[in-house]
């Protein structure tokens, strides 16, 4: 047999394992398909939701998120037209939000610029924001039955073993020729029943770590199966691992007026988990000789957190560690440290009035009282304190109360560090280490140190908390109300 007869015959062998990959592909996702809420209509629309959702998620998670959120926000114009906090609180436990944002974002751009339809043109449908070339794929193809490819993972997955495709994953050139690939199995006129097939395969029989091959509707040509390597792929280089950081975390507990209650605080408008709501917290400084901040000494730990407290302009005293928990983001790793505080009468200083205005409003109420805006006393749970007797600290005090005490960005940065450093007895600082800023996780400045809140349980519902506050704040109103923590 000559060469160019061989490369004929590989040829074709190739393409028989193509035809027979995709017919086999299609008649067991007819046969076996799950029943999932938006695979029950063609409404591009669900299917964007549901697509964004499933990024980084399993679907038993995303069915009564996709049902909730649908049913609070119908159409695009709806979820266009929402309060932002409205769409975070609906996204509230399911993670990456700023898949949320960028969802959002990409509504108001259907609304303004396709009368509120999902476009059916792949320029229009890449330009949102948010939609990569999976996410864009799986629209055209599943709603408008358009060839395109969508590849993700699983699908990287099975296209890997079925193929014996060596070449690395994570690489972009790799996703580009599985891209091409995909294409290429598409059956004239079935392209969104395939595309949601080859997803299906690699959900629920080519997993990850124990790929079902007995069922597999295409084992007799999968090539790594035949070679005996199928758990060997895909090849993918590892991600390198979220940098671990140690956190102390402040639950603080109201008196008086807010008896019942805990302070909250919303993150800066940019950066991190942007403008939702959590437990104030700080990074925590290393131990003695490097070790874990952990093992911070547990007096060294409340003193850095009472004095992180008040340079925020909170007056809390920590009584005790409460519980430690953990976030996980794709870059972090943090270790919250979280300590019971007893909210404190503010000390007759320069900044006591300010810092009293800032968060003695009832929850929900980020508008300063009358009299906090008045120059010499603000209202507080346990009393009132003198206000700043320096007249150009008056001044900048008077302007910020105005402003709105939920808004610390109204604060007169200048009088705060004045006030600070000149009125702070030196004994909070004895290290040596200073002022310790508002938020020091890269994510804002000192200026920018957001609203803050007195919420008991009820007020949960008007807040979008990350999933580890929110389950904090759960078990902390479990044990107060007799549950188990």
């Amino acid at each position: 047999m000559t060469t160019n007869e061989q490369q004929d015959e590989q040829q074709d062998e190739q393409q028989e394992a193509k035809s027979y990959f995709s017919r086999n592909l299609l008649e067991w996702y007819h046969g076996q398909k799950r029943d999932l809420p938006w695979r029950r209509h063609r409404n591009p629309y669900y299917i964007w939701i549901s697509e964004i959702m499933l990024q980084q998620t399993r679907v038993d998670t995303v069915i009564p998120y996709f049902n909730r959120f649908i049913e609070r926000f119908p159409t695009v114009e709806s979820l266009a037209d929402a309060p932002e906090e409205d769409v975070l609180k609906c996204w509230e436990g399911l993670g990456y939000y700023s898949r949320a944002r960028n969802l959002q974002h990409a509504a108001k751009q259907v609304k303004e610029e396709y009368g509120g339809q999902v476009p059916n043109d792949r320029d229009a449908v890449f330009g949102l924001k948010g939609v990569g070339p999976y996410t864009a794929g799986a629209i055209l193809s599943i709603a408008f039955n358009r060839p395109e490819p969508a590849v993700d993972g699983n699908v990287m997955r099975v296209l890997s073993r079925y193929f014996l495709i060596e070449d690395d994953i994570a690489k972009g050139p790799t996703r580009v020729k599985m891209e091409r690939l995909a294409a290429e199995l598409i059956p004239e006129g079935e392209a969104s029943h395939f595309n949601q097939a080859l997803m299906e395969l690699g959900a629920l029989i080519c997993t990850p770590k124990s790929p079902r091959c007995l069922p597999c509707p295409v084992m007799e040509h999968c090539s790594a199966r035949l070679a005996g390597c199928e758990t060997s792929l895909p090849v993918k280089t590892k991600a390198k691992p979220p940098r671990p950081e140690e956190r102390l975390a402040a639950l603080i507990e109201g008196r008086g007026g807010h008896a019942g209650r805990v302070l909250i605080r919303q993150r800066p408008s940019s950066g991190l988990l942007a403008r939702m709501w959590e437990l104030p917290h700080w990074p925590a400084p290393p131990a003695e000789g490097g070790a874990s901040a952990a093992l911070l000494p547990e007096a060294a730990a409340q003193d850095r957190l009472r004095r992180s407290l008040l340079q925020a302009g909170i007056f809390a005293r920590p009584e005790g560690h409460w519980m430690a928990a953990e976030h996980t983001f794709s870059h972090i790793v943090w270790t919250l440290q979280v300590y019971r505080c007893r909210e404190e009468e503010a000390p007759a200083l320069p900044l006591a009035a300010e810092g009293r205005a800032l968060y003695s409003a009832a929850a929900g109420n980020g508008a300063a009282s009358a009299d906090a805006a008045a120059i010499g006393a603000a209202p507080g749970a346990a009393g009132a304190a003198t206000g700043p007797a320096d007249p150009a600290a008056a001044a900048d005090y008077a302007a910020a109360s105005a402003a709105g005490a939920g808004d610390r960005s109204a604060t007169s940065q200048g009088m705060y560090n004045a006030g600070l450093t000149a009125s702070v007895p030196a004994d909070l600082f004895a290290d040596g280490s200073g002022p310790v800023e508002r938020f020091a996780d890269g994510s804002g400045t000192a200026e920018d140190a957001g609203a803050v809140r007195w919420i008991n349980r009820s007020d949960m519902a008007n807040y979008a908390f990350p999933n580890v506050f929110l389950k904090l704040l759960n078990a902390y109103f479990d044990e107060q109300e007799g549950g188990a923590v």
